[in-house]
């Protein structure tokens, strides 16, 4: 009879923890592994909105899905930041913006919501460009339609070589632009909309040299370019690529950060160094054996408060290679922040192996 009970109890016992187990199912967790958009979205920029991703790229000429050919502002779309789309393109080929040097392309753009207007900067430029631009567009949803409102500011008015890579925040009730490529990263306050230079033409005696050289100095691959503020804490954080972008599997590209306490600086890095300078910043991301030149990034939060950057890379395993400059792909990784304050990916590299991702609902 003993026997008999202690059975029964066990029997039981069983029964009971298979309730348990039912009752409280594991929640499946979603991990990714770079590259997370194929075949290209270089130049990536960032917005949330309505429980939407959307990413914003370089015009580039690479492989669409099954479709071949040229997308002016390619934007791409995703719910979980890990599983992207092409959604459309901010321009049609015959309403794209004219303005700037003949054959221009759209390149770099930068995505933000001021008020309950979504402005989209892109810059208009070609290679070796005496007089490229920053121009503004304007929707009331990330995927338009757009209203081309043209140049904020070309480089033979502003006094800026090179004047490409816009990034747009607001900060202390104010507007701002950095921008520059590889001489001087330089800063100017623009109106409340966003549309146009609060000083106007006077812009050109007001800007501020916020990182690297002197615009008159020589293109320099020590110094920057894609510049993007990122507010947190106490700090205005200035994240810069450095090195050579475009050079295929041979790029140098590379990440690094300063910062401030004040949206035009100045700016410094970890060792106190000013960012007025060459080989400056903390890095937050460099190549691989796996990924090569990892860079113009932009940052992201998720619902969990985890900082997330994305950026491109050229896959090294790639071959053959599209030209000198096979495709740069869309890839993400999670930001860790060091006891002072100075944000890496793991190891400073692109993850090439499965990681948990964002958490986005």
């Amino acid at each position: 009879m003993k026997k008999l009970t202690t059975l029964i109890v066990i029997t039981l016992s069983i029964f009971v923890m298979m309730g348990c187990e039912k009752e409280e199912p594991t929640k499946d967790i979603l991990t990714y592994t770079n590259p997370v958009f194929e075949p290209v979205l270089a130049d990536p920029s960032v917005i949330y909105h309505d429980g939407v991703y959307y990413a914003y790229g370089t015009q580039d000429y690479g492989q669409w899905g099954d479709e071949y050919g040229v997308k002016y502002g390619p934007i791409l779309s995703s719910t979980n930041l890990i599983d992207w789309t092409f959604a459309g393109s901010v321009f049609a080929p015959a309403s794209r913006p004219f303005w700037g040097t003949p054959n221009a392309g759209i390149w770099a753009p930068d995505i933000i919501k001021i008020g309950n207007t979504f402005n989209y900067y892109y810059s208009l430029s070609t290679w070796g460009d005496p007089d490229p631009g920053i121009g503004v567009a304007t929707a009331s949803h990330p995927l338009g339609p757009w209203t081309d409102h043209g140049p904020v500011l070309r480089s033979l008015s502003i006094g800026v070589n090179n004047s490409i890579d816009p990034s747009v925040f607001e900060a202390e009730g104010k507007v701002y632009m950095v921008w520059g490529s590889f001489r001087g990263i330089y800063g100017v306050e623009l109106t409340a909309d966003g549309l146009s230079l609060k000083d106007g033409v006077n812009a050109a005696n007001t800007k501020v040299l916020v990182a690297g050289l002197d615009t008159s100095t020589n293109w320099n691959a020590a110094t920057y370019e894609a510049p993007y503020v990122l507010q947190k804490d106490d700090y205005y954080y200035m994240f810069l690529s450095s090195g050579t972008c475009c050079d295929g599997h041979n790029s140098s590209y590379n990440v690094r950060v300063v910062r401030s306490t004040s949206p035009l600086g100045p700016y410094s890095d970890h060792e106190n160094r000013s960012a007025l300078g060459t080989y400056r910043g903390y890095q937050v991301l460099m190549g691989s054996s796996y990924f090569a030149g990892p860079g113009h990034n932009s940052i992201i939060q998720d619902l969990n408060g985890d900082y997330y950057i994305l950026y491109h890379a050229f896959n090294t395993s790639e071959s053959p290679a599209y030209g000198n400059s096979p495709r740069r792909s869309l890839m993400i990784d999670l930001l860790h922040w060091n006891e002072e304050g100075w944000p890496s990916t793991l190891g400073s590299m692109p993850s090439n192996n499965e990681r948990n991702a964002p958490i986005t609902e």
